[in-house]
Order: C-alpha cells, then structure tokens, then sequence
C-alpha cells in the first residue's frame, strides 16, 4: 500500500494554478539574479574609481558600499525565489529557466556598462544556454527523500565523501596558488570556486528545505535535529565563500563573460553533485546519455567561442557580407582594381 501511495503522489500532475505560479517565480528569480550582477559589477567599479583597494587584489571595501549591498540582496530575492518555485512546478522546467539570467546580465552590460558583445559572443551565450539546458533536460532527476534520516545517510556514502573532499582541496589550492597566481589571467580560475563550493550550497539548501517542510507539514520536529543546523552553517559559509571570490572574477573581467561562463560551470557540477548524492544516474537511456554528452560539448564550443573571439570586432553585418555572391565580390574588387590603375596612369 506504501508503495502505491508513493507512486501516485509522484505521477501527481502540477495543478494549472500552481505551475503558473512556479512559472513567474523561477521568471522573476532569473530577473533578480541577473540585475544583481551588474549592480554589484557598477558597485565595485565605483570603489575603485574612489581609489579604494580593490576586491581583486583582496580588498573587502565592497562591504561598506550600499549599492553592493542592494546587489547582494537581489541575488538573495532571487535565489529564494528560484527555491520556492521548485514547490510549485517541475524541476526539468525551473532549472532551465536560470539560464534567462544570462541574458538579462548580458543586455543590462551592454546598457549599462558598456561592455561590448560581439556576434561571436552572442553565439556563444545562446549555446551556453542551449547547451546547459540539454544537459539539465537529459540529466539524471533527483530522488525522492523522505527524511533527514535518509539523506544522512547519503551523505556518509564514500562516493560523495570524495566528492567534497575534491571541492575542498581544489577551493584549497585556488584560494592560496592558482587565483593569486593566474586569477588574474583566467577567468576559470575563480568560476572553478565559485562553482565547486556552490554545487555543495545547493546539496545543503536541499536538506535544510527538507527540514523546513517536514517541519511547516507538521510530519516531524526537525529543528531537534542537529544537522538542520549544520546545513544552515553549511548554506551561510558556502554562500560568503562564492560571494567573495564572484566578486574577484566580477571585478577582473567583463559581467557579460562571467555571468554565462559561471552559469555553465555551476550548473555542470550541480548535476554532478546530485548525480553522485542521488544515484538516479544509473537509471540513465540511451537518449539521455547522448543529450548529456551533445549538451557537453555545446558549452565546450560556447567557450571557445566566448574567449577565443572576444577582442575581435565582428558584427552580424560581417556576417552578411560573406553569404554575398562571389562574383559581387569579384565585380567589386575588379571595379575598384580598374579605378586605381587609371588612377595611377594619370598621375
């Protein structure tokens, strides 16, 4: 009987209403996380027009600035928005639509600013976003946990144990080597970080919104548990953590290369993570091993594109110019060529 209640309840559809409302959610979540890039990205250049150190180079000068701040509290709006929308609609639609946030990054850079985009750049974006949206389509879905009880034991398993002992030496060695020696020079140095330790963020938002629903839904106590508390611990180190090496990365590079290069690594090894703690992926088609595979190399290329091309001025008018018939060009270049020969003779 368990069983066939359990059953039901999962094929349960989303009622009209309700996946509507996780609709607008998951929509104002990416409009919040979006704009608070560049809120952030106009603070800390208004501090280093002042003269103060700069968080690239280990200032915290941010922390006194009240536009920081205001950017701070609209990636914290949106990403408890971006939470609750998973109460309401289907995770295969909320987590694709973070993505979005890309492109309000992006068009809000060019406005405001300044930062070019170039058409290579732009292709890039879109493949971000496509590429990580197959690859959260065919990613392996979560399992259901009923309890604290059973994600602890989860989270003893010795394939997630290695897990975040990789985050925690690679954050290690990134923190005291690599960023103070090639942060400044790559932009994956900070992502990588930021990415890591925030994959470990949401395994810990998930099981402190476990205890908070469990808890609300009156099914058990679970502010008596212990590791309700370290997950709280766990959520509030992790965030200040990818707080301050974002804002390094935001302060070295341009937001519209660092919003969907960090998108596309926090949403890699958010799968990852899950992947391991959950262990859906053994359940994983044909199909969607090969999305997952097509979707990896789509972001690959969208990299490419978005490092190896950003100082090149090319727009879609260049474009253009090479789907022109040849002999256009030809004609063009054999009127011009008779232009300076005659040009030549008469002088």
């Amino acid at each position: 009987m368990e069983t066939t209640t359990l059953d039901e309840f999962k094929s349960t559809p989303y009622t009209s209403r309700d996946f509507y409302i996780g609709l607008g959610l998951a929509i104002s979540s990416t409009i919040f996380i979006g704009t608070s890039f560049i809120v952030k990205k106009l603070a800390l250049l208004r501090l280093a027009k002042n003269g103060i150190l700069r968080a690239g180079s280990g200032g915290f000068g941010y922390l006194k600035e009240w536009l920081w701040w205001m950017g701070f509290l609209m990636m914290g709006v949106g990403e408890l928005a971006n939470f609750a929308a998973y109460a309401f609609a289907p995770a295969s639609l909320v987590t694709p639509l973070g993505a979005l946030s890309v492109l309000v990054s992006a068009i809000l850079a060019s406005k405001y600013l300044n930062e070019k985009l170039n058409f290579l750049g732009k292709v890039g974006c879109l493949l971000c976003i496509l590429g990580s949206t197959v690859v959260v389509l065919h990613s392996p879905k979560e399992e259901e946990v009923e309890s604290l009880d059973i994600l602890l034991n989860k989270l003893q398993e010795p394939l997630f144990i290695i897990y975040v002992n990789v985050v925690i030496v690679a954050s290690l060695a990134i923190s005291f080597y690599f960023g103070p020696k090639y942060g400044h020079k790559y932009i994956v140095i900070y992502i990588i970080l930021c990415s890591a330790v925030g994959s470990l963020t949401v395994m810990s938002c998930k099981g402190l919104g476990l205890a908070l629903k469990d808890t609300i839904s009156g099914k058990s106590n679970d502010f008596n548990n212990w590791l309700t508390y370290a997950f709280f611990i766990m959520v509030c180190l992790c965030i200040s953590i990818q707080m301050n090496y974002l804002n390094k990365a935001l302060d070295l590079f341009n937001t519209s290369i660092v919003t969907p290069v960090y998108y596309v690594f926090f949403t890699t090894l958010v799968i990852i993570a899950s992947a391991i703690l959950f262990k859906e992926w053994v359940k994983l088609s044909f199909k969607d091993v090969l999305g997952n595979v097509c979707g990896f190399f789509t972001i690959v290329i969208a990299i490419f594109l978005l490092h190896a091309f950003k100082d090149i001025d090319i727009t879609l008018s260049d474009v253009k110019g090479s789907l022109r018939p040849k002999s256009n060009y030809l004609s063009r270049n054999s009127k011009h060529y008779n232009y300076e020969s005659l040009l030549s003779r008469s002088v």
